[in-house]
């Protein structure tokens, strides 16, 4: 994973991935913010409505709207439904998209 590129301004990334695999993000996350990146991830809890979910799915696209780049986080490389929009908004937004396993 990259470091900082510039120390006045750290990179921003955006983790994206099934809530199932929440333990990876926070592993993720720890190891980008220890590289000195600033890092966006999903919350780390399941909504308990489809309107809390739907709110929670737009703010995660600001998310990605706000970072340079976005990681997936697909272990074995699953990539569920939810993530697989979010990676297209974010290269329809021409952000960068890596992921953590081949997919």
């Amino acid at each position: 994973m990259r470091g900082v590129a510039n120390p006045e301004r750290p990179e921003v990334v955006c983790i994206c991935g099934s809530i199932r695999f929440a333990a990876e993000m926070s592993a993720a996350n720890r190891e980008l913010t220890l590289a000195g990146v600033v890092v966006l991830a999903p919350s780390a809890f399941a909504p308990a409505t489809d309107e809390e979910r739907a709110a929670l799915g737009a703010l995660h696209l600001r998310r990605i709207d706000l970072a340079d780049r976005v990681l997936v986080v697909n272990p074995g490389g699953y990539v569920g439904e939810s993530t697989t929009r979010e990676i297209a908004y974010a290269r329809a937004a021409g952000k960068p998209v890596s992921f953590t396993d081949p997919v």
